[in-house]
């Protein structure tokens, strides 16, 4: 794959070794020089079987100071739950017309909010919203009753993390205008969630690698000890 000059320029001011988290996200904050506020991303390689179901690893992060991005909710529900819905600030609200329109392949949302007691018709909406990971589920509190709180939550910085089939989990934790201590704050609290859901069935090493990096920047690998040293330390 051949990289534009910028990002050559940008990857040769990185230095080939597995940085503190303080020294990365400084770093990645200094690379990220685009004329949009790029994305920052965290990148986690997990030493899972990705193919055992027992090994597949999801959980849910409250970022105390949330993605930079604002989330498009739909909420699908009927009858009183969706004056809830609206006035909890979900973009989309309602079922009938949702269900039409998701069949013929709109997936314009972010997060897809239910109520338990229409599931039953959501889960026919599998092979469309499971792929794009839309598909609402009570471990992660997206089939509930309590859609209010539920949007609120998500809206303030609540996020799903999901393995996927390489064994990796990729989240955003923050916009390259945070201050450094937001974005440590935020990937701390990320990191104390991941390591609470870390599966029985893995054996030996949970973390294999990880990588911050901006929207269009260079990689740069964060030392893991560094993470777990915090974390000893009391974290934030």
């Amino acid at each position: 794959m051949k990289h534009s000059k910028r990002y050559r320029e940008l990857i040769a001011n990185v230095e080939k070794k597995n940085y503190t988290l303080d020294e990365a996200i400084h770093t990645v904050k200094k690379l990220s020089t685009a004329k949009f506020n790029e994305s920052i991303d965290l990148s986690v390689k997990l030493n899972i079987d990705p193919k055992k179901t027992d090994q597949q690893v999801r959980g849910i992060s409250n970022l105390p100071h949330g993605t930079g991005k604002q989330k498009k909710i739909l909420v699908l529900t009927k009858g009183e739950k969706e004056v809830e819905a609206k006035k909890a600030g979900a973009d989309y609200v309602g079922f009938d017309e949702y269900v039409e329109k998701i069949k013929k392949g709109w997936t314009d949302v972010d997060v897809i909010i239910a109520t338990p007691d229409i599931m039953a018709d959501v889960g026919k909406l599998g092979k469309i919203l499971g792929p794009k990971g839309l598909m609402p589920s009570p471990k992660v509190g997206t089939v509930t009753f309590e859609v209010g709180k539920q949007v609120i939550a998500l809206k303030k910085g609540k996020v799903e993390f999901k393995s996927d089939k390489t064994g990796c989990i990729n989240i955003p934790v923050g916009r390259a205008s945070f201050e450094t201590e937001k974005l440590r704050e935020n990937i701390i609290t990320f990191w104390v969630d991941l390591n609470n859901v870390k599966p029985q069935g893995v054996k030996g090493k949970y973390i294999k690698s990880v990588v911050l990096s901006s929207t269009i920047g260079p990689a740069i690998m964060i030392d893991e000890k560094d993470l777990a040293d915090l974390l000893r330390k009391g974290g934030i």
